[in-house]
């Protein structure tokens, strides 16, 4: 019969049966449709993946051939090919899915938020740990596992447009989910690529959308339609509604439309879920559930135990303190230096400002208060005033600038584009932070009914500007001292980040920090002028400098991670809202942070008004409520109030009197402010401190988590597994591997200038260049994240791992000595060793068990291929198989031989083993089936949601099962207890 009118080949080749195609074997996959395979390499990993079409190439059924007597190894090859098998697995028989197909290790704290979701049908979760935890990664592992098991058919992530290429590179590279940016100015192009009358969210399932841009009403129909069923909503605080912006109400609607569906999955992600403001928190909350909103406001006392957990099934909220040392596993945060350094302004300075100072005043008083015209001076002068304060080029180009609030036509407008163009907005509002200059000539000056006043003002703001260029450079007090701290910095071995509010300031500081400072140091700047991805780019480049600054607006205060690279913050100029400041700060003091120690440094004036003010008021007043309560807590109120009551007690009251006097009458004038803003932070803060000990999830019993970490450690093995893999496989392909002296005590220094030239070739293609591969055959690897500076993290994943354990397990079924090895390989599949260990001859066979797994989905069933594994070892002193416990296992496997046994005897063990082995396969058949159920078991414990709803994951072992490798334990001739072969 030909091949035509034979059945489909995926009929005839089951999921998990060996074919032989190509010259190889290949194991065929649960894809394969008709007669196109699906076909992973017996012995490769899945990159190497293929799709065969059995109508066009042979195709035939293969069997796993048992190992061959011939080819003995040594007593290493058991354990390296074990390592190398499970290192391996891509689908492993873990609890989850996913996991084994990440190229990060979850931290046991990190797989709560994962737990939590999958007892939710549908997902409804909000994470709100503290900055710098790692929520990206917690909601990330969410999404993979959801994909992976097929509760979900697609992702999208909203969040601010400036975070969306931070998702896009999270998602790709850590979590292999490749996803489209949507965003104005790719929108375009992606609509160009779907078919006529398809959303582009119909032929792209994953993508990261820019939330202001989709919200708007001629968006938003079409994606709540077309949006796939599961949604990441990041920095979803701005979600809430209150009394706050159109903005805030147009996010709030377009989540509360995705969140009608009853089928979709959402994950919300903030740091600071609580403004302070029950209602906006409710309102929060009732996007996961709508009964939510009907909780009190306070959920004290056991009268609401029921709201608290209600609350609880849905929210995660833990601090760093909470983590630290979850289940015995530390979480290195690093060690925070803060400090605080000013600086007095010159005679000439000071005089420029007080000129400012009068006549910003000036121009307010002869304006009628909250009239169009008043407001448009007001923010002129508040620009003047904050820009003077910033650097002599940022005022003078102030000063040269039409107001940004001239193109308004209504008061309230004017207040909307001068709150936003010279104060600090909460991230309430899309994109960037506004960091371009925002003017001071108001349009009384352009539209002045006499010349000779309108050319007096415009007089006046000239002769202003250059008495500020003339103060740039040597005449500018802060930027002296500031070359200084920076400097000290620099010697004390850190590289920092320098925060400014505007462009040119930072582009001044830069011009002048590559002039003072020592030859060899690399200073740039990133403003907002850039392209996102450019931005990017000349990080990038800075970070190849051994002495590096990075100066920068707040247009790098979220986005791009710089904590690979820097190590402490700089604020040139104070932000005027401190949750910016923390913003700042978590660049570099967050999870992943290589160096063991961060700085970071607030730079003030002390006759600079506002400065002093803002300092005390927000600054240290928000950093005194987190280290007495451990909690990060927003102003309750919109602190930029605060700033404009500053800048009226300034500018409207009468001045007179010594600066010390006026400085005292100010400060009464904000008294009442400052005291009833403290009090209501305080009781946020009391709030907040409730919140986190109620939604610190201490109720999933830690217990239960150790157990989970403990049955993934097992299928695909732990960090020092990987370690001890890499420690024994580079010796024995003729490199060295070793621990490093003077660094922690898991790094390890290796060189492959003597392995294989395979191995040299992959390695040089998939280690990152640098310091820890300096392009010949060195590198330096951790096993631990962060890797410390100097290094690279070695995960289960990591490509080098991986090729590595795929060359040993590919030698080891193919055996062939490879030109230029120098010896026999490590990857061998059969050996006899003479040990102490042994009072009995031992026998020990690693198995290789292929499952099918099966779950019900909303999308039909779901058919999985995933691999355990096994390994079983006995005594035979009686003629009847004596089994070891698998700790006596573990022991054997650590056995060293004591003796040699010659070739030939060798080889009539390992034939005896093989041929008792064959007899032994109905218990090897056991033990698959078993393993099978408690996979199953495994798998519906930690998804809860699918229990309760009669859903069930079928697990059926793949017989017969692959006997990988055999090994034959021979004791001493003196501790003998019985003769035979072994087996």
């Amino acid at each position: 019969m030909s091949v035509s009118e034979q059945a489909p080949a995926a009929e005839r080749f089951s999921p998990g049966s060996i074919v032989r195609a190509r010259g190889r074997e290949w194991i065929v996959q649960p894809e394969s449709a008709g007669d196109l395979l699906v076909l992973h390499p017996l012995g490769g990993s899945a990159i190497e993946a293929a799709g065969v079409l059995a109508t066009l190439e042979k195709v035939e059924s293969a069997q796993f051939d048992p190992p061959d007597p011939s080819q003995l190894g040594d007593y290493l090859s058991c354990r390296l090919l074990r390592d190398s098998l499970r290192i391996g697995f891509r689908s492993s028989a873990g609890p989850f899915r996913s996991v084994a197909k990440v190229a990060v290790e979850p931290r046991p704290y990190q797989l709560v938020p994962l737990l939590m979701a999958l007892r939710l049908d549908p997902v409804r979760l909000l994470i709100a740990d503290d900055v710098g935890v790692g929520k990206t990664i917690e909601a990330a592992l969410i999404a993979k596992e959801l994909l992976e098991q097929g509760d979900a058919t697609g992702l999208c992530v909203l969040c601010p447009p400036h975070l969306a290429e931070q998702w896009r590179g999270e998602l790709s590279e850590k979590f292999h989910i490749e996803a489209e940016v949507v965003l104005p100015s790719t929108v375009s192009r992606l609509e160009r690529q779907t078919s006529f009358g398809q959303s582009l969210f119909e032929a792209h399932p994953v993508t990261i959308v820019s939330i202001d841009f989709i919200k708007s009403d001629r968006r938003r129909d079409d994606f709540v339609r077309a949006c796939p069923n599961l949604v990441i909503v990041d920095e979803a605080h701005t979600c809430s509604v209150g009394a706050e912006t159109h903005n805030r109400h147009l996010r709030n609607q377009l989540v509360t439309k995705l969140a009608e569906d009853d089928d979709r999955h959402i994950v919300l992600v903030t740091a600071t879920p609580h403004s302070g403001k029950p209602e906006s928190f409710k309102s929060l909350v009732a996007l996961l559930n709508s009964k939510l909103r009907e909780m009190p406001d306070d959920l004290n006392g056991p009268q609401n135990e029921k709201h608290r957990r209600a609350l609880a099934r849905h929210m995660v909220q833990r601090r760093r303190g909470d983590i630290r040392h979850y289940l015995e596993t530390d979480t290195s945060f690093p060690d925070r230096e803060d400090s605080e350094a000013a600086y007095e302004l010159t005679p000439e300075y000071q005089k420029l400002f007080n000129r400012a100072v009068d006549y910003a005043r000036e121009k307010i008083r002869d304006t009628e208060t909250g009239t169009y015209r008043n407001r448009v001076q007001w923010w002129s002068a508040l620009a003047l005033l904050r820009s003077l304060g910033s650097s002599p080029m940022a005022a003078a180009e102030t000063l040269r600038t039409r107001a940004a609030a001239i193109n308004t036509e209504t008061p309230e407008e004017a207040d909307e584009v001068g709150r936003r163009t010279v104060l600090d907005l909460a991230d309430d509002d899309a994109g960037d932070p506004s960091d371009v200059i925002p003017g001071s000539i108001s349009d009384e000056i352009e539209s002045e009914t006499s010349p000779a006043v309108a050319e007096s003002e415009q007089r006046r703001l000239r002769e202003m500007a250059k008495a500020a260029e003339a103060l740039a450079g040597d005449g500018d007090p802060k930027l002296k001292k500031a070359t200084k701290l920076i400097a000290e910095l620099l010697k004390d071995g850190f590289s920092p980040i320098v925060f400014c509010r505007f462009i040119p300031t930072a582009e001044y500081l830069a011009e002048q920090l590559r002039k003072k400072l020592k030859k060899g140091t690399e200073v740039i700047a990133v403003t907002g002028r850039l392209p996102h991805d450019e931005r990017e780019a000349r990080v990038c480049e800075l970070a190849k400098s051994e002495k590096r600054i990075l100066v920068a607006t707040d247009c790098l205060s979220e986005g791009i991670n710089l904590q690979d690279w820097f190590d402490a913050v700089v604020h040139y100029d104070l932000a005027w809202n401190p949750t910016r400041h923390e913003q700042r700060d978590g660049r570099v003091d967050r999870f992943g942070q290589k160096s063991p120690k961060v700085r970071v440094l607030t730079y003030y004036s002390t006759d600079n008004q506002i400065d002093g003010i803002v300092l005390d008021i927000l600054i240290r007043k928000h950093k005194a409520i987190r280290q007495a309560t451990g909690v990060s807590v927003p102003v309750p109120v919109d602190s930029n109030n605060l700033v404009e009551a500053i800048f009226e007690g300034l500018l409207l009251r009468e001045q007179s009197g010594s600066q010390g006097e006026q400085l005292r009458l100010l400060d009464e004038f904000l008294k009442p402010k400052r005291e009833e803003l403290f009090g209501e932070w305080e009781q946020a803060a009391d709030t907040e401190k409730r919140s986190r000990t109620i939604f610190a999830q201490h109720g999933i019993d830690a217990a239960e988590v150790g157990e989970v970490v403990d049955e993934m450690r097992r299928a695909m093995g732990s960090p020092g597994s990987v370690r001890d893999f890499i420690l024994t496989a580079i010796p024995a392909l003729g490199g060295t591997a070793k621990t490093a002296t003077a660094k922690p005590l898991d790094t390890v220094e290796i060189n492959l200038a003597h392995t294989p030239r395979a191995l040299r070739d992959y390695a040089s293609t998939n280690t990152a260049p640098g310091p820890t591969h300096n392009g010949s055959n060195d590198l330096t690897a951790t096993f631990d994240f962060p890797a410390p500076k100097g290094a690279q993290y070695f995960s289960r994943t990591h490509p080098f791992v991986n090729g590595l354990a795929t060359y040993l397990l590919d030698l080891a079924i193919d055996p062939v000595d490879e030109p230029g090895a120098g010896q026999i390989s490590p990857a061998r599949r059969c050996g006899a060793f003479r040990t102490s260990g042994v009072t009995t001859a031992t026998t020990l066979v690693l198995l290789r068990i292929r499952f099918h797994l099966t779950a019900k989905t909303p999308s039909g069933l779901k058919r999985s291929l995933v691999e355990d594994c096994g390994v079983l070892a006995w005594r035979n002193s009686t003629g009847k198989a004596e089994w070891l416990e698998p700790d006596e296992i573990e022991a054997l496997l650590d056995t060293r031989p004591d003796g040699n046994i010659a070739s030939e005897d060798a080889r009539t063990r390992i034939a005896a083993a093989l041929e008792s082995a064959a007899g032994l396969a109905p218990v090897f058949e056991a033990e698959a089936l078993r393993r099978a159920d408690a996979v199953a078991e495994q798998h519906m414990r930690v998804r809860e949601a699918a229990k309760a709803k009669g859903a069930k994951v079928d697990v059926e072992a793949e017989l017969p099962r692959d006997i990988v490798g055999i090994y034959v334990y021979v004791p001493q001739p003196q501790a003998q207890a019985t003769q035979g072969g072994g087996a």
